[in-house]
């Protein structure tokens, strides 16, 4: 999934830039909401982890602007206050979820996924297709009974191919959803990447080429 976390406290943001990225999640990650902003209007986020006292261009507004946006995004919002009232002011707001700080690390993975799954189409919670098993949550892929460890980013594009379906997934989505924004779209990571995988699942290959458009596991 593609998560943009918004967070004025530069430690606390790459912390759970980073947890999140062992997810195997492209992250970016904005400092204020203004940031946040601009970074909503350029990229197509499935989940953003908003803190809700930012400097300037509050939480409070961040979420305002998305919930009346086109995106469909889903947001957990952040906050040190733990009161009731606030939970129900923040979700009033449009937020999809709420966390109080401090948190675990691990409840705060497990809230992304299960929002990113909301921000999509309805999947199974394991993918199989091709004799491949993907499972999300264990961050395990098997073919033909056998473990196949992949990097992250391996992993992440092997998701986006398994819920195509069958159909081609265009280089720039994949691009989109397993790469963050520092990514040079003019380095063939993309391509490097399919080949790795390619490598990896063995014989037969199952990774499909579409000309002009993409990749596909038929």
């Amino acid at each position: 999934m593609r998560v943009l976390v918004v967070e004025d406290e530069p430690m606390l943001a790459e912390a759970i830039a980073e947890w999140l990225r062992d997810e195997a999640h492209a992250v970016d990650v904005a400092l204020d909401g203004a940031a946040a902003l601009d970074r909503l209007t350029v990229h197509d986020y499935d989940v953003v982890v908003l803190d809700r006292n930012l400097p300037a261009v509050s939480g409070d507004e961040v979420c305002r602007e998305l919930v009346a946006s086109p995106s469909t995004a889903r947001v957990l919002m952040l906050t040190a206050a733990a009161e009731v009232t606030d939970r129900v002011e923040g979700l009033g707001l449009g937020a999809d979820d709420y966390l109080t700080k401090p948190f675990a690390f691990p409840e705060l993975a497990a809230r992304v996924r299960s929002l990113g799954r909301r921000a999509r189409p309805a999947a199974p919670p394991v993918l199989r297709r091709a004799g491949i098993t993907l499972d999300p949550a264990r961050r395990e892929v098997f073919r033909d009974g056998h473990y196949v460890p992949l990097s992250r980013k391996e992993f992440a594009v092997l998701t986006e191919l398994l819920l195509a379906e069958g159909a081609a997934v265009p280089t720039e989505h994949l691009l989109e959803k397993a790469w963050d924004e520092h990514a040079d779209p003019f380095t063939g990571v993309v391509r490097l990447t399919i080949l790795k995988l390619r490598r990896k699942l063995g014989e037969p290959a199952v990774v499909r080429t579409v000309n002009g458009v993409g990749y596909r596991i038929p």
